[in-house]
């Protein structure tokens, strides 16, 4: 008999592992996402990813805002599904929910745990400067992220590597991965390790507030920050009360004062750090599009000697 699987995800990169699990040879009774949320100008209700998919693949879908009721638990009692896959999900599940599926709930996270346990886990890997992360498959416990292991793969972190790029290669590894998994884990071929004890850290959620540029910082700093919050929330500069997004960059040595454009040309702007300078390559004002920087001194010419703002520190 075909195994019942049934899947709970909300964005993106939910959405390309539910794809996957569509191919697999399986009954998907049940899709549970978050609520349509508000977007665009007119904050129309507009659906999220993985309800999208899942429409487009005639499946049925829940959107409870919570499964902290029985009544909000109940199309997944009535699914009766043998297993629950959890990917970027965005709710916590009380053990009531993870007791419904008769192997449990698997979760699918973007990070060789128990490194980056938590919600930004791609992001935080490339701003604090690691070489590898990866998929774990794991088994779901009340714990945030601490669930015992089920299998995992690596992937290098390229030193261009943006939030967006990495997004994509994960979701592709971790659709991958639960399609060579499922066979063994619905034969009971595998069995689940605990995690290391060892190397355990939190991967915050990405706030708006991060976005400010401080320019005190090494400018190898800065350029993991500006790539790992590509495409969201975007790195901010501000000069001469302009608040300018900054999408790529590159550390230089060349030195310089924090905050202060050395040099302007056609393949860059100069701007000194705390240590060597930033060589900014590709920005957008508000309301603007990103512009390589050629492109966009046409429009906002910058001279030697102007200043970027240094924001307050708050993580000294």
């Amino acid at each position: 008999m075909r195994p019942r699987i049934a899947f709970a995800g909300t964005p993106e990169f939910a959405a390309r592992v539910l794809d996957a699990l569509t191919g697999f040879d399986c009954d998907i009774p049940l899709v549970l996402t978050q609520p349509d949320r508000p977007s665009g100008r007119g904050m129309k209700l507009l659906p999220g990813p993985v309800k999208q998919r899942a429409l487009a693949h005639g499946l049925t879908v829940a959107q409870p805002a919570t499964l902290k009721t029985p009544e909000l638990r109940a199309p997944l009692v009535v699914a009766a599904p043998d297993l629950l896959v959890v990917v970027a999900y965005g709710l916590l599940l009380p053990p009531s929910v993870l007791e419904i599926p008769r192997l449990g709930c698997i979760n699918i996270h973007a990070s060789l745990l128990p490194r980056w346990r938590g919600a930004a886990p791609i992001q935080r890997a490339i701003e604090a400067g690691d070489r590898r992360t990866g998929i774990t498959l794991m088994q779901m416990d009340a714990g945030l992220d601490t669930g015992p292991m089920l299998a995992e793969c690596a992937l290098d972190i390229h030193d261009t590597e943006t939030a967006a790029s990495l997004h994509d290669r994960l979701a592709e590894a971790g659709a991958r991965l639960l399609t060579d998994t499922l066979p063994d884990l619905l034969a009971g071929r595998i069995e689940a390790q605990p995690q290391p004890e060892a190397g355990a850290c939190y991967a915050a959620k990405i706030s708006k507030a991060e976005a400010a540029l401080d320019f005190r910082r090494p400018a190898i700093e800065l350029d993991r920050r500006i790539r790992a919050f590509d495409p969201f929330p975007g790195a901010v500069m501000t000069v001469d009360a302009a608040a300018i997004k900054v999408w790529r960059a590159s550390p230089e040595a060349l030195p310089g004062a924090p905050g202060v454009i050395s040099q302007v040309g056609d393949d860059g702007i100069w701007i000194g750090c705390g240590q060597g300078s930033l060589r900014v390559t590709e920005l957008q004002v508000a309301g603007g599009r990103r512009l390589p920087v050629s492109e966009f001194l046409r429009g906002h010419p910058f001279s030697a000697g102007q200043r970027a703002d240094l924001p307050d520190r708050t993580d000294d």
